[in-house]
């Protein structure tokens, strides 16, 4: 596997021997010095280039960064055929196990240009590219919920989970899987995060689907929260969505305390007492209630 050292030195050197590429920005997890390092961290990269139709229509270019294991352009996958665009993305994986996410975007729209907090640039050949200033997590600490942000969230959360004691009743494990590992699920990770940010004065970064909140949370809380993955086990998972719900009402309302929310108790109430009577719901039922 090829180290730190000489991938940048070969992204480099690629850029300054190809006079399409005008400028190079590493983003992400590499410019962040208290982010954790392992063998898995990929190179985020952005190429200015004066031609992004060329990158993509004659890929051959690729080969010099090596053997790739597999590859995807997400810019692409949605439509038959290529449009010339402002960016495009190479997403690429290789067989020693280095990952380049790679973006081309056009040096003639860089008025246009979005800069992340956690920028370097690490080559300017024309001086085409503003000054960053020095790198931050800045643009993925936890935004403060609006009201309106919050009540939508509790909304979700106990509108959804009726959803999944349907799916549960009916024992459709995939519809019930769903509505409980994507929508309601969702909802706490992002409640979580409201949490955090509310112990932590909004100036963490919990990571990414939540990978730092082992770090940020509660002991009792991620105790909790690992305690929401159950397995394909009908009764696992209820057991599992009432811990859930506990997690969500109590992290909701300490984040509705410290914000100057009103949170749904009457709403919480009816639904639990739902689920709860959904579950011992017998199957030869001539009625919900």
């Amino acid at each position: 596997m090829r180290n730190d050292n000489e991938m940048l030195d070969f992204i480099s050197q690629f850029a300054k021997d190809d006079e399409r590429v005008r400028a190079v920005i590493m983003n992400g997890s590499r410019v962040d010095p208290n982010a954790p390092r392992d063998i898995f961290q990929d190179y985020d990269i952005v190429f200015i280039v004066s031609s992004i139709d060329h990158f993509v229509r004659d890929r051959s270019w690729i080969e010099n960064f090596g053997e790739i294991l597999i590859m995807q352009t997400p810019d692409e996958m949605e439509s038959p055929t290529y449009q010339v665009q402002d960016r495009f993305a190479f997403l690429m994986l290789f067989t020693d196990g280095n990952r380049i996410d790679l973006t081309l975007y056009a040096a003639n729209k860089m008025a246009d240009f979005k800069t992340d907090s956690l920028s370097l640039l690490l080559l300017d050949k024309d001086g085409i590219v503003e000054p960053f200033p020095a790198p931050s997590t800045k643009d993925y600490l936890i935004k403060p919920p609006t009201a309106k942000q919050f009540a939508n969230c509790c909304n979700e959360f106990w509108w959804v989970s009726t959803y999944i004691a349907k799916g549960l009743w009916r024992m459709e494990l995939p519809y019930a899987k769903f509505m409980y590992d994507r929508p309601v699920r969702d909802m706490l990770t992002l409640m979580l995060q409201w949490h955090i940010g509310s112990r932590t004065d909004l100036v963490v970064d919990p990571g990414k689907c939540g990978k730092y909140f082992e770090k940020y949370l509660e002991s009792k809380h991620w105790e909790a929260f690992v305690q929401t993955f159950p397995d394909a086990d009908y009764e696992n998972i209820w057991e599992a969505l009432f811990v859930m719900c506990d997690l969500f009402r109590e992290t909701a309302m300490d984040v509705a305390h410290h914000f100057g929310f009103n949170y749904p108790v009457l709403e919480d109430k009816r639904v639990t007492a739902h689920l709860h009577h959904v579950r011992n719901l017998p199957r030869n039922a001539e009625g919900v209630y």
